[in-house]
């Protein structure tokens, strides 16, 4: 099956559970075609169809709660119930029960694609370093306050101006549609008060979800703006891959129960939408806006940590390491490679 069968078969099946936007879709497929790793970011369903047939000696491995889509721009900041300001993955929207290497080889080759500014080898080594030694430890969230200097740093640059994200926020387009029911009392039960009144807006973000629906309410509440988003999931593309018939579970509240993890009290699944609060300081962070003095290094080993906080949630450390330490040297760079020259393969076929 070629990555354009694939992608029409994939939108058939989706369809079938969550209603699509054509005008949102259509700019996914375009952003598909702008580079690689866009193309990466938006065709995890073609990922899960074709990475156990490339790394089939990865794809025996021991089966953890998985990320699924997981990728170098698949982290952002958070509060948690403290208010302290958090760090780590934030998106969820693909979790699956999968080889914990699927995580690993995902987010390298996201690496290589991106491109790392460190050179490939580097990066990989990083990666896989942060894994290891959270699980020889234990694993630990990041809790931003009076820890991990250099990656505050990184993290809160964005910060620092926050009238821009309530600029861009207040410029978004009204939503011409009523939302559905089930979205409105997703948002209610996520406000700080009952009976707020707010106006919705239509946000185009991700690339992954693009085409979903995905409703922002904005409210103004004593002396200022807040904003919840509610967007609709699916089950992951992880069970279209496998040919799986009728419905299956969406384990977006679970992984987040289940990890090492400071909770974002204001993230919650409710039936089929997931709410979230939507803040300068809770968001996702891209690597285009970093400092351009970002420490890659430093950031990868801690990508790599924490997708270990994630799985140790399903999984003892010792599974893990002893799974680890009977893998080849370099093995994940070798897998990274194969996917990589698999997702270019693709990328240059669909804008063939």
């Amino acid at each position: 099956m070629n990555i354009g069968k694939a992608t029409a078969k994939y939108e058939d099946w989706l369809c079938h559970h969550i209603r699509l936007l054509a005008p949102d879709l259509t700019f996914k497929h375009t952003q598909m075609r702008s580079a690689p790793f866009p193309f990466l970011r938006a065709t995890f369903y073609r990922w899960a169809q074709v990475w156990p047939e490339i790394c089939p000696d990865a794809a025996k491995a021991p089966v953890v709660l998985g990320v699924g889509d997981l990728h170098v721009e698949n982290f952002g900041t958070w509060r948690d119930g403290e208010g302290r300001l958090i760090w780590g993955i934030n998106d969820f929207d693909e979790a699956w029960r999968l080889p914990y290497t699927n995580d690993l080889i995902r987010l390298a080759t996201s690496a290589l694609l991106a491109p790392a500014a460190c050179g490939a080898k580097p990066a990989v080594d990083a990666l896989l370093k942060g894994y290891l030694d959270a699980l020889q430890t234990g694993g630990k969230p990041f809790a931003l306050a009076e820890h991990h200097a250099a990656l505050r740093t990184m993290a809160t640059a964005r910060l620092h101006a926050p009238e821009l994200f309530w600029e861009k926020l207040h410029a978004l387009p009204e939503e011409a549609k009523e939302p559905p029911a089930g979205a409105l009392k997703a948002i209610e039960a996520m406000m700080p008060e009952r009976g707020m009144k707010w106006h919705i807006v239509h946000r185009v973000a991700g690339l992954g979800s693009l085409g979903r629906e995905r409703y922002v309410a904005i409210a103004d509440w004593r002396g200022g703006s807040i904003a919840r988003e509610a967007k609709a999931l699916a089950p992951s593309a992880c069970f279209w891959a496998q040919q799986g018939k009728g419905t299956a579970p969406i384990l977006y509240q679970e992984i987040l129960n289940a990890a090492i993890r400071c909770q974002d009290p204001f993230v919650r699944f409710q039936k089929r939408w997931i709410v979230r609060r939507l803040a300068p300081d809770c968001s996702r962070i891209e690597l285009a806006a970093m400092p351009k003095e970002r420490d890659e290094i430093r950031l990868l080993h801690a990508m790599g940590w924490e997708t270990a906080n994630v799985h140790l949630g399903s999984i003892k450390a010792r599974t893990l390491l002893a799974d680890l330490k009977k893998r080849p040297r370099n093995w994940l760079l070798r897998a990274a490679q194969a996917m990589e020259k698999s997702v270019l393969a693709d990328f240059k076929a669909q804008v063939a």
